[in-house]
């Protein structure tokens, strides 16, 4: 009898198109399928996600140009040159957040990287002001245990700020578990 390779659960046909537990395709089984890969899943890529580490990608992408209201009328007003401004602007810096490590990259010509790893989170803040949620951009700081960066904000993603915040916040749990990372709050008299 062969099992899923993706999910092991065991399969009742001899060659099945489909695996009846988790519904992906299985095309032709190999006899055994305990030492071959599962081929990728048509339409994903082989690695499209996640690296070599098992680091998936949470988001990744630049400031939005028009990060809120007031820029929007700014560059009404100055007839699409604070716009330019804006986007110019825009290009200075560069988000890579994982499910294991923020990676902030500043600089259009030359070039400055930060990087945080998960485990070092201590506590979030989403900013969503009314100007920046009508647009669909939002900010998260991050309060981290790290001596060269100890606030760390990325303003002005053009994305879903709560979801990737639920995102990031269960990856930073995960992250610690993984690496055995306690945090233990003292008050101080």
């Amino acid at each position: 009898m062969a099992n899923c390779p993706y999910c092991k659960a065991a399969l009742k046909d001899e060659s099945p198109r489909f695996c009846a537990s988790c519904g992906r395709p299985l095309g032709a089984m190999p006899k055994d399928t305990t030492t071959t890969e599962p081929d990728p899943v048509p339409g994903e890529a082989a690695g499209a996600t996640v690296s070599a580490t098992g680091e998936d990608v949470l988001f990744e992408g630049r400031p939005a140009v028009l990060r809120g209201v007031g820029a929007l009328l700014l560059a009404i007003l100055t007839v699409g040159i604070a716009a330019l401004v804006f986007w110019i602007r825009s290009l200075n810096k560069h988000y890579k957040i994982t499910n294991q490590r923020i990676v902030i990259e500043h600089g259009v010509l030359s070039k400055r990287m930060e990087q945080i790893d998960l485990y070092r989170v201590m506590d979030y803040v989403v900013e969503r002001p009314f100007g920046q949620r009508m647009l669909g951009t939002g900010n998260i700081v991050l309060d981290a245990a790290d001596k060269s960066t100890p606030k760390v904000r990325i303003d002005g993603i053009k994305t879903d700020v709560l979801a990737l915040y639920e995102k990031l916040r269960a990856a930073t749990e995960s992250e610690k578990r993984r690496r055995g990372v306690r945090v233990v709050d003292m008050e101080m008299p």
